[in-house]
């Protein structure tokens, strides 16, 4: 068809000669698709009649594959500064969210806490080790950056904030095998051996055990990269980003180190140089009290071992008062209001409470825009948010802040929940963006059985214990929510003795109350419209008007439709789902501001574990739990395949089963520091505190392998295993200690400045570090003296 007059002209039959055409049965005008969401646009600065938001047009771009986010925006900034100059008068163009303005605010965060990190592990070498030495192993940071840098961003991961953050983890254990390397070559120095000779001497003594520290800590983060999981997407490229780096800075301290020092060293003239600033507190510590201290314990052993296992047991104790989590709010200025009508509902009412929403957002002074899509949601603005499709009953409003105060928004949350919980007719939900992969609802309980009105009664019930608790809101079971529906009961019997074809009634029947697709019709310019053949009742179908309508047998009569249709209302669910090709109730809530999920969901899967579910009935649970349950089931894998290939490997080095387990011994410590240190300050063991701990089984252990490979070494020498103890743990505690410290000064910025994301890793990572340094001194030598026995020569 060339244009709508050929249509109408179109010939659909004859009668007594003369022919009838579409336009003598039938209008054919161009129309308006069914209107199926409305979307406006409302915010402070423009100037209104009245309440709500203008009506607008959303446009959502987004990047290719492989692109960078902050370049595109720079070449697409201009193009649409130049649109805003080209609208006619009374139109205007704001931007609603900008991922890459985010992604950079985020990026320069990261930066500036890496390089934070930097200045104050520089100042811990300077001030520790002296300006030589401190140039030697500062300068193995920006190289190992730089180059791990590189292959990081060749393995295809770029410049993100979980890269970023890696890098961050990683700083401070960069330098540690160069402070170890710079640390052993001053010893042979101040032992009276020439610069080259203290070099070779230095690196070959200490170059196993710093091989095998560095491969045990690789090891330990191999298992996160492995993750299958979202989870373990999400975070793949920090660990990826921590081995790469690592790998780098071993070959530096084994290469770069020694051939540097060799030739920036000056041969000291008395023992007093090379000790400088605060390595000579810490030698004076090694000198003194540590000396004592270490005495004490290798004269009690037993005494000391069982004081360690009170400690550790008590700690360990400690761990039930520390909150658990999944992964933390997104800390972000914004927020998602969300409408959800019951089944049946049309756009109008959705739209109804749409506007109610946003005259109580109108009241609001933090409230700078928001965005409203009535019967769509909007589109995605956030990694794991994803947008809803056409739904009649469903608005997504989102809100911009002007800034954000965790005080003030946690604040407005209360306001916004307490003001909507009461609204009749609509469950709307306060949304806050949060980190990690994506779920349905913190709470979600599947309930699965065959017979609906038992699934009915069941969801009831469990909806009632959750309605019960304070830290639960927006609970939603659509399955005891009914609808009436008009149903066409066909008598196929009458239809097949009157040659009507049932298929044929079908079709009238949705020809006449919706409509259906007969073709498609495409204009001169080329636009294509859908060509719809709908009976004319109006605005609105009316029952009545079933008695016009006729359906066409074999034989081409015409035969009042209903003579084989019985038309009446009936009361079905609202929604019937599957969950593992089962029938399913599906129950959500969130958690109020305030409690954890843990707090929600004991008591609910208390009351499910006394519910007397008939046979044949069960539950599962999903959402945040389920989730969490999953991720922190791969971690623990990681966990037990880090301590299997460290084990290994120091068996391997020691020749020994029970050195490798003296060396263990940091690893239950470093977990009670963890514990200490999110008690106290406050933190959640979330994802990345696990993330945190993985990391430190392979950090602590590297303290305590160089520590016992020296014992070995001078005992070896023909030292006695007391002296052998004695003398290696007063020579490793500067060493240690200073290790420590980098690695703690290079997380300090991210911990404190990175938000509720990385807090939780940081604390463990400090913590942990912290305690099994401090322990490990003095516990590995007292229990190598236990288990190891000295050798008597005859």
């Amino acid at each position: 068809f060339q244009d709508l007059d050929e249509i109408r002209n179109c010939v659909v039959n004859s009668h007594q000669g003369s022919l009838i055409y579409l336009r003598d049965l039938a209008e054919v005008e161009f129309g308006y698709e069914k209107l199926n969401h409305r979307t406006r646009f409302g915010a402070k600065k423009m100037p209104r009649k009245e309440g709500g938001g203008h009506r607008s047009i959303f446009i959502g771009i987004s990047q290719k594959a492989g692109l960078n986010v902050l370049a595109t925006a720079e070449e697409l900034t201009p193009v649409i500064e130049k649109f805003k100059e080209e609208l006619p008068d009374g139109m205007s163009l704001e931007l609603i969210y900008s991922q890459p303005t985010t992604v950079d605010k985020r990026i320069n965060g990261f930066i500036n806490n890496l390089l934070q990190g930097i200045l104050l592990v520089a100042l811990i070498i300077f001030f520790s080790l002296g300006l030589r030495s401190s140039i030697v192993v500062a300068i193995a940071i920006p190289l190992s950056l730089a180059i791990g840098l590189g292959f990081v961003d060749f393995s295809g991961f770029g410049l993100q904030q979980i890269s970023i953050a890696g890098l961050v983890v990683v700083l401070g254990m960069l330098v540690d095998n160069s402070i170890v390397m710079v640390e052993n070559i001053n010893r042979f120095l101040l032992m009276g051996h020439k610069r080259r000779e203290a070099s070779i001497l230095a690196a070959s003594e200490i170059g196993w055990p710093v091989i095998t520290a560095t491969l045990t800590t690789i090891l330990a983060f191999v298992p996160i990269a492995a993750m299958p999981d979202k989870t373990g997407e999400f975070m793949k490229s920090l660990p990826l980003t921590i081995i790469i780096t690592l790998t780098v800075s071993l070959f530096i301290a084994l290469t770069f180190t020694p051939v540097i020092t060799s030739r920036l060293f000056k041969e000291p003239k008395s023992e007093s140089v090379g000790v400088k600033g605060f390595g000579r507190v810490l030698k004076w510590v090694a000198e003194h009290p540590f000396r004592a201290s270490l005495s004490v314990a290798l004269k009690r052993p037993g005494l000391t071992l069982f004081l360690a296992l009170v400690y550790l047991l008590g700690s360990s104790w400690m761990f039930r008062y520390v909150a658990v989590s999944f992964f933390p709010k997104a800390e972000q200025p914004n927020l998602m209001i969300q409408a959800t009508l019951p089944e049946g509902s049309n756009l109008d009412r959705t739209n109804g409470v749409a506007h109610y929403i946003e005259s109580v957002l109108d009241t609001i002074p933090e409230v700078k825009y928001y965005a409203t899509n009535v019967g769509h949601g909007n589109p995605r603005i956030y990694y794991n948010v994803f947008p809803r499709r056409f739904d009649m009953r469903f608005a997504e409003i989102y809100v911009e802040l002007y800034e954000r105060d965790n005080e003030a928004f946690e604040t407005l949350l209360l306001r916004l929940r307490d003001e909507f919980d009461n609204y009749p007719g609509a469950r709307i939900r306060v949304k806050e963006f949060e980190q990690g992969p994506p779920f349905d609802a913190p709470v979600q309980i599947f309930l699965t059985g065959d017979d609906l009105d038992v699934l009915r009664d069941i969801s009831s019930d469990v909806e009632g214990f959750i309605r019960e608790l304070p830290g639960a809101i927006n609970i939603e079971n659509q399955f005891v929510k009914t609808n009436t529906e008009l149903l066409f009961d066909i008598n196929k019997e009458k239809a097949n003795m009157l040659g009507v074809p049932i298929i044929e009634i079908d079709r009238t029947i949705r020809t006449a109350i919706t409509g259906i697709g007969i073709s498609k019709f495409r204009d001169k310019l080329g636009e294509e419209y859908g060509i719809v053949l709908k009976m004319d009742h109006g605005k609105e179908f009316n029952m009545d008007e079933l008695d016009r309508v006729y359906v066409s047998s074999l034989s081409g009569r015409q035969i009042p439709l209903k003579q084989f249709v019985d038309v009446k209302l009936q009361q079905v669910p609202s929604s019937i789902s599957r969950y593992d090709m089962e029938r399913t109730a599906e129950i959500l809530a969130d958690v109020r501001s305030g409690y954890t999920l843990d707090e929600v969901m004991d008591p609910v899967l208390e009351a499910l574990e006394s519910y007397p579910l008939p046979v044949g009935y069960s539950y599962t649970i999903g959402g945040e739990l389920e989730s969490r349950s999953d991720s922190f089931g791969g971690m623990a894998n990681a966990v037990l395949i880090a301590v299997i290939s460290i084990f290994s490997v120091l068996v391997l080095q020691f020749r020994s089963f029970k050195q490798p387990l003296i060396v263990f011994l940091a690893i239950p410590f470093a977990f009670t520091g963890m514990v200490w240190a999110l008690l106290i300050t406050g933190n959640s063991f979330s994802f990345t505190a696990f993330v945190g701990l993985t990391s430190l089984v392979g950090i602590v252990v590297n303290n305590s392998i160089i520590l016992v490979d020296y014992i070995n070494v001078l005992r070896k020498r023909g030292e006695s295993l007391t002296n052998a103890l004695k003398m290696a743990s007063e020579t490793r505690l500067i060493p240690i200690v200073l290790t420590a410290m980098t690695t703690i000064g290079g997380l300090l910025p991210l911990t404190l400045r990175g938000g509720s994301m990385w807090a939780p890793m940081g604390w463990t990572i400090i913590g942990g570090l912290l305690v099994s340094t401090l322990l490990t001194l003095l516990i590995v030598p007292v229990t190598y003296k236990l288990l190891v026995k000295e050798v008597v020569e005859k």
